[in-house]
């Protein structure tokens, strides 16, 4: 197995063709070793949303099953929160394979996966700027990268239902630039070969 680093927060690449055969080959390299105990599943927190469990998503890569796994949202949904990575028997660096997995999807032509993808970086824009999601600010601008006016007419009345909630944050609060820092030196950390 190679020795796998953590991808770039800022994943978002040039619309390209397929996904990346070399960066395909290496995600497979990292899970090569997995042995199907299905710990990585059983750990995850979003594992009941997913429409393939991590352990199926491993073992189809394995297989060459690429396309299927481009159309699921699995890995899309990794929050990264490093558990699977952490009780992994075999100490595979399963949230690194999930994020290379949502950089070759965004560097793809598939244009669902490069709407995901440009929703992820605003997301994570958001959460550095503010220090926590400010969703008013966050959707307001992942419609301005998506270009496309009508979009916002989509979600008028989900966005209505959580103001009447009392669910949406206008800004304010003491922890913008709080998470700066971090930021900075996982950027840092990143640059390193």
């Amino acid at each position: 197995m190679k020795n796998a680093t953590l991808p770039p927060l800022t994943f978002l690449r040039e619309p390209g063709a397929a996904p990346d055969p070399a960066g395909l080959a290496e995600v497979q390299d990292i899970v090569r070793a997995c042995m199907q105990c299905g710990t990585c599943t059983a750990s995850c927190p979003n594992a009941h949303a997913m429409d393939l469990t991590p352990r199926r998503m491993w073992r189809m890569l394995l297989f060459g099953l690429f396309e299927e796994v481009f159309q699921s949202r699995t890995f899309w949904l990794c929050s990264a929160c490093y558990t699977c990575t952490l009780r992994c028997p075999r100490g595979l660096p399963l949230t690194a394979a999930m994020a290379a997995l949502k950089r070759l999807a965004a560097a793809g032509d598939d244009a669902a996966n490069r709407k995901k993808a440009l929703f992820y970086q605003e997301f994570m824009r958001n959460v550095e700027k503010n220090g926590r999601v400010q969703e008013t600010g966050l959707m307001f601008h992942y419609f301005l990268a998506m270009r496309d006016p009508l979009l916002p007419l989509e979600y008028t009345p989900l966005g209505l239902k959580l103001l009447r909630k009392g669910k949406l944050h206008f800004g304010g609060g003491g922890q913008r630039g709080a998470l700066a820092p971090l930021f900075g030196k996982v950027r840092e950390m990143e640059a390193r070969p």
